[in-house]
């Protein structure tokens, strides 16, 4: 961004920024645990309410924002869908969004989300002792397969013209593959840093001194809305732990509106119920990449008749 805006832009090669989103697809999917189905189905009613509850209140204040034209067109829609932040900034150029604006609306939310969930875990939560840091097990072969559908899938999926293809096709493969266990998948921690940077490169390099003083004057209601939704969610945390029974830190963990990484990583530093928080975060994730296109258009609409 700051290379982009003093005139330094060096862009992203085509293939290399959609080789990278076949690499997040094929990482997200890896965070589907087996058991996700069975954790979901267990409890299926508080599931649907939290997932719910959660989008509805991130799809009324992205409505209030885009009716304020505080930023143009579907990005404050986009950019206020509550988790899935990388999925919803590459998406949102298939609809009509402004990437740029929604990765800085997204990634802002991550971060209050991240401090709020890192504090509350902090403040509230029994640290969980690791004596040894274990790292993931790989093979040869789940990373070869792994690329494999990455690379394959990301290619496919732009050449099909599916929205946000190079992202969500690798994914779909992945998921499928993943639970019905035909073969490992595995990402070694370099190849998710290259695709982090590659992603970061390509959307950073789109900025330009324009964009970035529009962000600046959105900066307050976008402070203003993220932590109207924390709050909202922080709500929805309490009606767990009051009519489900579940501990505060766990309903707290499950309705942050923050990415399904950064939660489950700090989920896992404290004594949580995890798979309810994962299974929860999850569900909230696959629901917004599916619904995202649609709602994205419905609430548009909304909002314009609404001014005319």
């Amino acid at each position: 961004m700051l290379l982009a805006a003093n005139g330094g832009a060096v862009q992203t090669p085509r293939p290399a920024f959609f080789f990278a989103q076949g690499v997040v697809g094929v990482m997200i999917a890896s965070f589907l645990p087996r058991s996700i189905f069975a954790e979901i189905g267990a409890d299926w009613p508080i599931f649907l309410i939290g997932v719910l509850s959660t989008i509805a209140a991130a799809s009324f204040l992205g409505w209030l924002l885009t009716r304020s034209r505080v930023l143009p067109g579907t990005t404050a829609i986009w950019g206020s869908s509550p988790g899935a932040a990388t999925a919803m900034t590459l998406m949102s150029e298939n609809f009509g969004a402004d990437l740029r604006l929604v990765a800085f609306m997204q990634y802002t939310r991550v971060a209050c989300c991240a401090i709020v969930a890192a504090l509350a875990a902090r403040l509230f939560g029994t640290p969980v002792v690791h004596t040894t840091m274990a790292s993931q097990a790989w093979s040869t072969e789940g990373v070869v397969a792994a690329l494999a559908i990455a690379l394959v899938g990301s290619f496919l999926g732009v050449r099909l013209r599916i929205p946000g293809g190079g992202l969500l096709l690798p994914m779909a493969i992945s998921v499928v593959v993943a639970l019905t266990g035909v073969a490992p998948l595995a990402l070694p921690a370099p190849v998710l840093v290259l695709g982090y940077a590659v992603l970061g490169w390509g959307i950073g390099m789109r900025f330009t001194p324009d964009v970035l003083r529009h962000a600046a004057r959105a900066v307050p209601r976008v402070l203003g809305s993220i932590l109207a939704l924390i709050a909202i969610c922080g709500g929805f945390g309490f009606a767990l732990v009051a009519f489900a029974g579940v501990d505060p830190l766990t309903a707290y963990l499950a309705t942050s509106p923050g990415g399904a990484d950064s939660v489950s990583i700090i989920a896992a530093s404290t004594k949580v119920d995890m798979p309810f928080v994962l299974a929860m975060q999850v569900a909230r994730f696959v629901l917004v990449v599916i619904v995202g296109p649609a709602q994205a258009r419905l609430l548009s609409r909304s909002a314009a008749l609404a001014e005319a």
